[in-house]
């Protein structure tokens, strides 16, 4: 006679407690992804509204007017220095980086310096100081940071390259000077 333990019965695992999919990995369940599907739908429905667009104080909304007025004036400025292919898009809820970004060509390193300038010293005689400046007309591309709109200065294949607008796709175009 021999002295052996009993067998436990082994556990078998049903396909319906862990659903897999083809790549092996756990998924969910039908009846979970209906309810979170549900859930999901429930909040749009009630709070859409009021989630889209909330709402701003007095001073929140006097400061993206301000945000407003100093992107058009650095779209202007950069007109003046026949900057080609301007564009300003609004990157409010999108990121908190920024509100606006103006976005300008230029044909030479000579005028990629003249357009930065002219928008730095216009934007000084008004009282804007930037918070910042990068690269350098050899650089092709020059960015002036003025917080709440930052001012990208570009050469062509540069822009081209980089694809400022495309990245930022789902920023509204409020402008394009050509």
């Amino acid at each position: 006679m021999t002295d052996a333990a009993p067998l436990k019965p082994e556990r078998k695992r049903s396909s319906a407690a862990t659903p897999r999919d083809p790549s092996g990995l756990p998924s969910r369940t039908g009846a979970a992804r209906a309810k979170s599907t549900r859930a999901r739908a429930a909040g749009r429905s009630s709070g859409a509204a009021a989630a889209a667009e909330p709402q701003l104080t007095a001073a929140e909304a006097d400061a993206r007017r301000e945000a407003l007025e100093l992107a058009h004036r650095a779209v202007d400025l950069a007109a003046d220095k026949k900057a080609s292919d301007i564009v300003l898009l609004e990157l409010n809820g999108l990121t908190t980086l920024t509100d606006y970004f103006v976005i300008a060509s230029g044909g030479s390193e000579r005028q990629l310096q003249a357009i930065a300038d002219g928008i730095v010293e216009g934007l000084r005689d008004e009282g804007h100081r930037p918070l910042g400046r990068e690269g350098g007309s050899s650089a092709h591309w020059l960015l002036l940071d003025y917080g709440s709109v930052i001012v990208h200065v570009m050469a062509q294949p540069e822009r081209e390259y980089y694809g400022l607008e495309k990245l930022w796709s789902e920023a509204p175009l409020i402008l394009r000077v050509l």
